[in-house]
């Protein structure tokens, strides 16, 4: 076992050891205020709010820092936490991880929950970065594979102005099942609860509050408009599962839904209060909790709206964050194409960029059927110039191009994979699909044709997609019994040759993208 748990395990008995007693609590009431964010996803930037009028600039994060400040000066005692995948994005490619790390360091991040995102680069990579930081990272539920030893720290005990708060970080099973595969091979994921009781177990008699902060749920839709359109957001009963299974939890952060809770969620058996943000800086998650004879007496909290233009941004985190700009400017600077409008992504239909991706993969391989999940599209192309730092935004992972030959058959399982909606549509190219949705799950996918012909079940098609998809992430596991017929360029650059290409033809008049690849219809009708 590498000597850094061996230290972790004496730092945590020390702890225990000093606080075995059952610690005073004043009979005065005591206001706490917790701070939290998730899935930041790399959101070093502004993003301009294109569903609000005006398209005013939300987060950012030396502006996001910005208003924890003011948090700090109103409010004593105050703690920052996040629930994970920070990384994805230009700079974190760039880096693999680091400038994250480094940012979260600047905006002083009391804790972090490991994300799926996280293991990116791999583990052993997240190993490295997680050890160059003085903030805690978290994940109780993560074993080195086939044995008891953990791969990072569990929980954390912080003290201010003489309130203890125990905190736990930990991944859920369905945000394991969207980690890059080939990035967590070493690992073992735990179920949350099983993981958790104990410790909290243990914490109850040690601190004020125990909050865990919980990376899980199903995957949030990758869409950057996502928070205006109520019928994509994700439900968060896998939250609401644990806080109920875990008794003396008194608060629990989310993540991976991306489901903003506007007002915090009170469980009706436990009591744990439940909270999360819509995710990407565009929010700042406010908690103000009072204390009492040991227990929490009430409560208020909300999203607060990270106004870019309405607070100074915090000097230290925008010195980081210009800083590894700077650094992988070199890299990230070469033009592309202009374009004359925004090529968007949508996460549970056909989308103008999630076409032109996938009919990049197609031209460069050759294939027959192109294929690009739309959970992979982490940003939309701006109008204007556009450079290879625009398009390392819209696909920052390290994927190939891969090509597979599939069954008509097993053509037509991707397809009804795709239309369960638990990971969002599936882009197309070379393809139709007509679909109901009120149709059973496995069903839904009416009439299929590949290349202006009707789909055959036994006959075998080419067909192109991510090495991601390909080794079965997404829950695409048709995949993983296809024949792997060859390994392609890395999907940026075969987007960026494309679009170098084909240049503004990209860009198309919005009418001849509605209902062109994907069409919803009704049976019967």
């Amino acid at each position: 076992m590498p000597n850094r748990f061996a230290v972790l395990r004496i730092a945590a008995a020390v702890a225990t050891a000093v606080s075995v007693p059952m610690i005073a609590r004043s009979q005065s009431e005591r206001e706490v205020v917790i701070l939290y964010t998730n899935d930041f996803h790399s959101a070093l930037d502004p993003i301009p709010a294109y569903w609000l009028p005006g398209s005013p600039r939300l987060g950012g994060a030396a502006h996001v820092a910005g208003y924890v400040n003011r948090v700090r000066r109103t409010d004593s005692t105050v703690f920052f936490f996040d629930a994970g995948d920070m990384f994805t994005g230009l700079v974190s490619n760039l880096t693999s991880g680091e400038a994250l790390m480094e940012m979260m360091r600047a905006m002083r991040y009391d804790a972090f929950a490991i994300g799926n995102h996280e293991f990116d680069y791999g583990a052993d990579n997240f190993e490295r970065q997680m050890n160059r930081v003085p903030y805690p990272v978290l994940g109780a539920n993560i074993f080195y594979k086939g044995t008891k030893n953990r791969y990072s720290r569990p929980y954390v005990i912080l003290e201010r102005n003489g309130i203890r708060v125990g905190v736990i970080g930990i991944i859920g099973q369905d945000a394991r099942s969207v980690a890059l595969p080939s990035g967590i091979t070493n690992l073992d994921f735990t179920d949350p609860a099983s993981a958790i009781a104990p410790i909290v177990r243990e914490l109850r008699p040690q601190v004020d509050l125990v909050v865990v902060v919980a990376h899980q749920g199903k995957t949030g839709p990758q869409q950057t408009d996502a928070e205006n359109h109520p019928e994509l957001q994700r439900d968060f009963e896998e939250d609401i599962r644990l806080a109920g299974a875990v008794p003396g939890i008194d608060v629990l952060v989310g993540g991976h839904a991306h489901r903003g809770i506007e007002v915090p969620y009170v469980h009706p058996e436990t009591g744990t209060i439940v909270v999360q943000t819509y995710g990407y800086g565009t929010r700042l998650g406010y908690l103000k909790l009072r204390l009492r004879d040991g227990k929490v007496s009430s409560h208020s909290g909300e999203l607060m709206k990270t106004w870019t233009d309405s607070i100074a941004p915090d000097s230290a985190v925008l010195a980081v964050v210009e800083r590894y700009k700077r650094e992988t400017a070199p890299r990230s600077g070469d033009p592309v194409v202009t374009l004359s409008r925004r090529l968007y992504r949508k996460y549970n239909a056909e989308s103008p960029l999630g076409n032109v991706i996938a009919d990049a993969m197609r031209a460069a391989t050759g294939a027959e059927i192109g294929f690009q999940n739309a959970g992979g599209i982490r940003a939309d192309l701006p109008e204007g110039p556009i450079t290879t730092g625009h398009v390392l935004d819209v696909l920052p992972f390290v994927n190939t191009t891969d090509t597979y030959r599939l069954s008509g058959a097993q053509v037509r399982e991707v397809i009804e994979q795709s239309l369960t909606l638990e990971r969002g549509m599936m882009q197309l190219s070379g393809m139709r699909v007509e679909y109901d949705l009120a149709r059973p799950i496995g069903s839904r996918a009416i009439r299929i044709w590949v290349n202006g012909r009707p789909l055959v079940a036994t006959r075998s098609y080419t067909v192109a997609t991510s090495s991601f998809i390909g080794q079965g992430g997404d829950l695409y596991s048709t995949f993983t019994r296809a024949a792997h017929l060859s390994e392609g360029a890395p999907i940026s650059d075969v987007f960026t040759d494309y679009l170098r290409r084909v240049g503004d033809a990209a860009v198309r008049p919005e009418e001849p993208w509605v209902a062109r690849r994907l069409i919803p219809v009704r049976a019967g009708r």
